[in-house]
Order: structure tokens, then sequence, then C-alpha cells
């Protein structure tokens, strides 16, 4: 089956988040909502998910919907959109550009279509999971075999700890080149497009994670949980190319 339609449904669905995302941008009257999980929340991310479903709902009223702010509608639907308006809000609400809206499309239940869309980048990063283009141009991961030469990524450090192994993440690190915090879904874009080599978290949502999928296979790198499961049934993410996803899951499940 071609999903060539809703690869480039994705395409306009992420423009019109951008387009109500970038006035908040920046924007020193935007206020920060504490939602009732401590995570934050603003009318930005409850704008742009609102005008996503508004589309689908108008143009595919037979699929379902997954959102961050808004639940499930009709979500034992063939097609399944999943939306996370804005990941990394803590990123966004700072004034830091490192946030994108992820966009998957799942079609019984497996991740088909995936966009990371970065506004404050002007970076669109969408696959079928055959190929990953950045902007239009395919993309690859790089081919770095060996960790001591591999950059590490992860949207925070001391939140390993809570939910899976500090003393194996540690000792990861300690066999990396560096490690750097440049985390939410932009670590992924970058594992992707070849500029890093491993991006991975400890918990995940499903509106986090789904879009991914597709985006890192795509590309040629190889993407499970923590533990190297499938990822669609998980709730982490480690993500690589196919030399060092099996060291790294090594070393974090000692």
């Amino acid at each position: 089956m071609s999903y060539r339609q809703f690869f480039d449904f994705a395409k306009i669905l992420a423009d019109a988040a951008q387009t109500v995302i970038q006035p908040w941008y920046f924007n020193q009257s935007l206020e920060v909502e504490t939602k009732s999980d401590a995570s934050p929340v603003t009318i930005a991310d409850r704008a742009a998910e609102k005008r996503m479903r508004e589309l689908i709902e108008s143009k595919y009223p037979e699929h379902g919907v997954i959102g961050e702010e808004f639940g499930n509608s009709n979500a034992e639907a063939e097609f399944v959109w999943v939306l996370d308006p804005i990941d990394g809000t803590k990123s966004f609400a700072s004034g830091c550009p490192l946030f994108g809206t992820l966009i998957a499309l799942l079609h019984g239940g497996k991740p088909v279509v995936g966009a990371i869309n970065l506004p404050a980048l002007n970076q669109l990063c969408i696959s079928d999971g055959s190929q990953t283009l950045l902007n239009g141009k395919p993309v690859r991961v790089r081919n770095t075999e060996n960790l001591q030469n591999a950059v590490l990524l992860t949207t925070d450090v001391n939140a390993v700890g809570k939910y899976q192994s500090a003393r194996n993440f540690d000792q990861l690190m300690q066999q990396t080149r560096f490690t750097r915090t440049w985390g939410d879904c932009y670590g992924y874009v970058l594992v992707a497009s070849g500029w890093s080599d491993l991006m991975m978290d400890p918990v995940m949502n499903p509106w986090d994670l789904l879009a991914l999928v597709p985006v890192i296979r795509g590309a040629g790198g190889v993407i499970t949980d923590w533990q190297g499961n499938d990822p669609v049934s998980g709730n982490s993410i480690v993500a690589a190319n196919p030399a060092l996803h099996p060291q790294v899951i090594d070393i974090l499940n000692r």
C-alpha cells in the first residue's frame, strides 16, 4: 500500500501547526500552565493540536486521533494520527529553539509515516520508513563504528536514574566521545541526518516516540526501547546506527 497521500498530508499538518506556534515563540506574553502530571503546557500547544485535529477530521473523518493535549478520538480506527503539538514545551517556553511538532500515522497500530517539524529552525524531517527527508533532501545516519568516536545525546541526564539504570548509563557516557543534552525530538533529527550518533530517552509517551520510528528507520538507523525491544509497545527509546545500537543495548542492560 502506498502512503504517499498521507506523507503529503503530514506536511500540511506540520505547516499548519507551525503557523499557530510561531507567533508565540520568543513571546514574553506566553503563559505556562502546569498539567495534572506536572508537565508544562501553553496556549500554543493546545491551539496547534486543535488546528491539526480540525484538518484531520475534515480530510479523513474516518481516521482516529491520539493527541497529548486532547486525548483519544476513534483510537481503534485502521488509521490513527498521533500528535504532539510541541515536543519540548520547556525549551519552547524558555526561548530555546530545540522544540518541535511530532506527527505520526499508524496503520493497524504500526507507524508508517513520521514527521518532526522544527518551527524555530525551519526544518522538517519526514519519512515513510523507507527514506527520510530533511527539507526535501535524503539523509542517513553516519557510519560511526566505535563508541569512543560517538556523540551521545539525551534530553535530561538527571532523569535516567528515575526510570533506568543510572550506573549503566554513566558507563555508556564514559565510553563515548562526549554527551550533550540536545534533547527532545531535535536529538533524533541530528541522529537521522548524520550529525550525532546516539539519542536516547529513558521514558516516553506514545505521542513522544511514534513519529520517531519511521524517521530513524528511513535514515538507515535502528530504534528500539531501552531493552532492545519493539519501540511501539515500549515507553523508552534508543536510536543509533546499526553498528552502535547493539553495543549500546548491551551496556544499558548489564
